[in-house]
């Protein structure tokens, strides 16, 4: 367990931005990470909850092999607690075997026998956030790679960057392409409503296209949290200053879990998504038809 630490019967998670100590009995803010008896605990290795065939777009990866089909893997947990989440059934458990949503337990080997019987060029590790089971995605990873098939991370992008050899760094490295959420683009609400750190995910968008991984960013756009003409500008002029061919995706929310905003509207977005096209050459709207 190379991100975990044990020290004096506590146990330090080393993966994202919380770099939880836990307790004995007790796991991370993700809910899969944990400490038994003073020793790393990850029980959730392999537990899948979701195994579909989707078509590439629907992660959403326009320019990613388009018109291909895809293995898409969910998992369980998160590291982030928005209140917004539209999968959090599966995303906010409470890091024991009861709260988990229905899975599966499997193997590499069978991941990687799946994509070969469905002729899916590529998997994506998506739905919940992948990161937190980042030993398990490396070693499906590895045996992808061994087959030609390529790997697609579905992220929050909260895992951290800064090291020498960071998990960031350790899991770009079998990464294909990406599409990473930018939730906002303010510090306060990333840290306040999200349980999130906006710099480690700007780091890893960094990262991301330094090592050569094709990404293409995500906002979902809730009303009166993210969807000031500022901030949505803001975060334009970063992607922009990573590249400005970096495609990104603008979402339309819809109220579920704890946030009952009303949805985003078609208009705003659409108005939005020109405005963006002033500063990046590729911009979409989503969840809104035509």
């Amino acid at each position: 367990m190379k991100y975990i630490v044990e020290t004096d019967g506590f146990v330090r998670c080393e993966l994202c931005h919380h770099k939880c100590v836990i307790k004995n009995g007790s796991f991370g803010v993700c809910g899969v990470r944990g400490n038994k008896g003073g020793v790393g605990l990850i029980p959730f290795y392999g537990y899948i909850t979701a195994l579909a065939i989707d078509p590439i777009e629907k992660k959403p990866l326009y320019h990613f092999k388009p018109g291909s089909q895809i293995l898409s893997l969910g998992f369980a947990g998160c590291n982030l607690r928005c209140p917004f989440c539209q999968n959090w059934h599966i995303s906010q458990c409470a890091g024991n075997a009861d709260s988990m949503p229905s899975g599966k337990y499997m193997k590499p080997g069978e991941i990687i026998s799946a994509a070969l019987e469905y002729d899916t060029p590529s998997i994506a590790y998506t739905y919940s956030e992948p990161l937190i089971h980042i030993e398990f995605l490396l070693d499906c990873m590895a045996l992808a790679r061994k087959h030609d098939i390529a790997n697609v991370l579905v992220t929050n992008g909260s895992i951290l960057a800064e090291q020498n050899s960071s998990p960031a760094k350790d899991i770009l490295a079998l990464t294909d392409a990406a599409n990473i959420d930018l939730k906002c683009f303010s510090a306060e609400t990333y840290k306040n409503c999200l349980a999130g750190d906006l710099q480690t995910t700007l780091d890893f968008i960094k990262l991301a296209y330094k090592m050569g991984v094709h990404i293409e960013i995500t906002t979902l756009v809730v009303p009166n949290l993210n969807d000031s003409e500022e901030e949505l500008k803001a975060a334009a002029e970063f992607i922009a200053s990573v590249n400005r061919e970096i495609p990104w995706h603008l979402t339309a929310y819809h109220p579920d879990y704890r946030w009952n905003a009303p949805p985003t509207d078609p208009g705003f977005l659409r108005r939005t998504a020109e405005n963006a096209r002033k500063t990046l050459h590729l911009v979409h709207t989503g969840n809104i038809g035509f």
